[in-house]
C-alpha cells in the first residue's frame, strides 16, 4: 500500500483489502472481507457491511450537498455484499433522516451519484452516471438503467425497471417497467418478476390489477376502489393499492401511443 491513510480510530474489520492513496477518517467502521481499491475516500459517519467491493475513486460519506446542512452528525450506513464501480459518489444524510442507507447484495455502476437521505433496499442495480437526488426511496430488486435522472423525494417501487435516459419526476409502483419521455407504464416487469419466481398466476393477476389502473382510462380513485372489490386480497395486491394510496407526488401515467 502505498500512501493510504487509515486514521488510528477507524474500525476495521478482517482481511480487508486496501489500494494505494486511499483514505479513511476516524469515525469509519468497515466489516470483513472488504476490498477497497485506489484513490477511494472514506469520510467520517460512513459505515460499511462485511463482503464488499469498493472500486477506484469512489467517495463515501461526503456532506450533503443540501443548503440546509449546518455540519450535524450524520451518517451513512452500507451493507453488505455490495459492489460499488469506479467514481460514484455516495453522500451522508441531513436532519431529515439523519443517514442515507444502502441495502445488500446491490451493485452501483461507474459514476452513479446518490444523494442525502436516500434509502436504497436490497439486490437494486444503480445503472452508470445514474443521478439519484436527496430523500429518494428505491424498492427491493429495482433496476435503475443508465443516465437517469431521479427528482428528490421520489418513491421506485420494488422489482421495477427503468429505461435507460429516463426522468422521475413522479412515483414508479411496484413490478412494472417504466420508459420514455414522459415516463410512463410499458407492462410488467415480466423478466425480473419471473427471475425471481413469481408464477403465472401470479404475474396474471399483476397484469389485470395494472390494465385497471394504468388502460382502462380510469380515475385512479375509481380504480383502486374497482381493484379492492373485485381481487381477492394479496400481499402483491395490497403493496400495489398501499403504494399509490400512499404517494406524496403521484404516479407515472400510463402508456400513450
Amino acid at each position: 500500500m502505498k500512501n493510504t491513510l487509515v486514521h488510528q480510530n477507524a474500525t476495521l474489520g478482517g482481511n480487508i483489502t486496501l489500494g494505494n492513496f486511499t483514505t479513511i477518517e476516524n469515525d469509519v467502521i468497515i466489516g470483513n472481507n472488504t476490498r477497497i481499491g485506489n484513490n477511494v475516500t472514506i469520510l467520517n459517519g460512513t459505515r460499511i457491511g462485511a463482503n464488499c467491493q469498493i472500486h477506484s475513486n469512489v467517495i463515501l460519506g461526503g456532506i450533503p450537498q443540501d443548503l440546509k446542512y449546518r455540519d450535524e452528525y450524520t451518517l451513512l450506513e452500507i451493507g453488505d455484499h455490495n459492489i460499488i464501480r469506479e467514481f460514484v459518489t455516495i453522500n451522508k444524510g441531513t436532519t431529515s433522516k439523519t443517514r442515507t442507507v444502502i441495502g445488500n447484495s446491490n451493485l452501483i455502476m461507474s459514476n452513479a451519484h446518490i444523494g442525502h437521505d436516500c434509502i436504497i433496499g436490497n439486490n437494486c442495480v444503480i445503472g452508470f452516471s445514474v443521478g439519484i437526488a436527496g430523500e429518494v426511496e428505491v424498492g427491493n430488486w429495482s433496476n435503475i438503467s443508465g443516465l437517469t435522472a431521479v427528482h428528490q423525494f421520489s418513491i421506485i417501487g420494488e422489482h421495477t425497471m427503468i429505461s435507460g435516459l429516463s426522468r422521475v419526476v413522479k412515483d414508479i409502483p411496484p413490478y412494472i417497467m417504466a420508459a420514455h419521455d414522459p415516463l410512463q407504464y410499458l407492462g410488467l416487469n415480466l423478466v425480473g418478476l419471473k427471475r425471481r419466481g413469481f408464477d403465472s398466476k401470479k404475474l396474471e393477476e399483476l397484469k389485470a390489477i395494472y390494465r385497471i389502473l394504468f388502460q382502462e382510462k380510469r380515475n385512479t380513485k375509481f380504480a383502486l376502489q374497482l381493484i379492492e372489490s373485485e381481487f381477492e386480497q394479496t400481499i402483491e395486491r395490497d403493496k400495489v393499492l398501499d403504494f399509490i394510496r400512499d404517494s406524496k407526488r403521484g404516479i407515472i401515467k400510463g402508456y400513450r401511443e
